[in-house]
C-alpha cells in the first residue's frame, strides 16, 4: 500500500491544497484510515476501494474525523489514477452520493480533472446561529456583504456561505477556533466559506476547517461546488456561467478553482482544476 501526495487546484507543488491519496485501501478499516490521515496531516486523505470499469468507492478523512465529500482530494485522486491508468472517466461512490469525474490532458501537457457534484441545495441560517457564527469569527454585521445572504450551502457537504463586505475583511482572519469548531460540529458544517465578490463571476474565498483540526483550507472544491449551487438557487448569477475562485493566497498557497454552473435547477455543479504530485 502506498500513500501518494498531491496538490490540487495548482500546477505548482508550493500552491494549492495538499491531499493524501491511497489508490487501494481495500484492506483498511476505519480506525486505520483515521490514524493514517492524522499521520499524513493534510486537510484530507482519500482512500479508494477500486472496482470494475472505473467504478470505485472512496472515503475522505481529515486529521480528526471523516467527512462525507472532499473536492480537492477527489481532484487529486482522479489525477493520481490517471497517472497510473491513463485519462478517462470514473464513477466515485462517496458517502454523499455518486460523483462522476473525468480527466484530460491540457495543451501544456498537464492533467486536468473535473468532478460533477451531487445535487446542491441551501437552507437559511437562523438568527441565533448567525450571531454565534459572527461572534466566533470576530466579525460584526457591518462586515457582511448584504448582496450575499448568509445561508448554509450543500453539494456533498455543508458550508455556511458568508459574504465579506471588503477584501480587507476577508484578509483579516482571526477566529476563535474552539468556539467555531463546537458550533460547526453541532450544525454539521464542514468548513465555513468566507467569500468576497470581486466581479460577477470572480470570487476570493477562505475556508476555516476547525472540525478537521485545520485552521484554514487553501482550496476547497466541495465548498466551491456548494457556492455555485447557492448562487444559482438565489439567482445571484446568470446561468449557465463559469466562476473563477481564488483561494489560498492569504496563506501563501495560491489556488484557482473553476466552477461551471449549469442552468438546470438541481443539476450538479462541475468543479475543475489541475493537480500535481508532491
Amino acid at each position: 500500500m502506498e500513500i501518494l501526495r498531491y496538490v490540487a487546484f495548482s500546477s505548482d507543488p508550493a500552491g494549492g491544497n495538499p491531499a493524501g491519496v491511497v489508490l487501494d485501501a481495500t484492506e483498511l478499516d476505519d480506525a486505520t484510515m483515521q490514524v493514517m490521515a492524522a499521520e499524513v496531516g493534510y486537510s484530507e486523505t482519500a482512500f479508494v476501494v477500486p472496482g470494475a470499469d472505473g467504478v470505485m468507492g472512496i472515503r475522505y478523512f481529515s486529521p480528526l474525523a471523516e467527512v462525507p465529500f472532499c473536492g480537492h482530494a477527489t481532484i487529486a485522486t482522479a489525477v493520481a489514477h490517471a497517472h497510473r491508468h491513463g485519462v478517462g472517466s470514473l464513477v466515485l461512490h462517496t458517502k454523499a452520493g455518486e460523483v462522476r469525474v473525468t480527466t484530460s490532458l491540457a495543451e501544456d501537457g498537464s492533467l486536468v480533472a473535473s468532478l460533477v457534484s451531487v445535487a446542491p441545495r441551501s437552507v437559511a441560517v437562523s438568527a441565533s446561529d448567525l450571531s454565534e457564527l459572527l461572534e466566533a469569527l470576530r466579525w460584526s454585521a457591518d462586515d457582511l456583504d448584504p448582496a450575499l445572504p448568509v445561508r448554509a450551502a450543500y453539494a456533498g457537504a455543508w458550508h455556511p456561505v458568508v459574504g465579506a463586505a471588503s477584501r480587507e475583511r476577508l484578509a483579516d482572519l482571526d477566529y476563535d477556533m474552539p468556539v467555531l469548531s463546537d458550533l460547526m460540529r453541532r450544525k454539521d458544517w464542514v468548513t465555513v466559506a468566507l467569500v468576497w465578490r470581486e466581479r460577477p463571476t470572480v470570487f476570493h474565498v477562505r475556508n476555516p476547517f476547525p472540525p478537521g483540526g485545520v485552521v484554514e483550507d487553501p482550496a476547497t472544491g466541495a465548498a466551491a461546488a456548494a457556492l455555485g449551487g447557492y448562487l444559482r438557487e438565489l439567482e445571484l448569477v446568470e446561468t449557465p456561467t463559469t466562476l473563477t475562485i481564488h483561494q489560498g493566497a492569504d496563506m501563501g498557497r495560491p489556488s484557482t478553482i473553476t466552477v461551471s454552473v449549469p442552468r438546470e435547477t438541481g443539476s450538479g455543479i462541475r468543479v475543475s482544476g489541475t493537480a500535481v504530485q508532491i
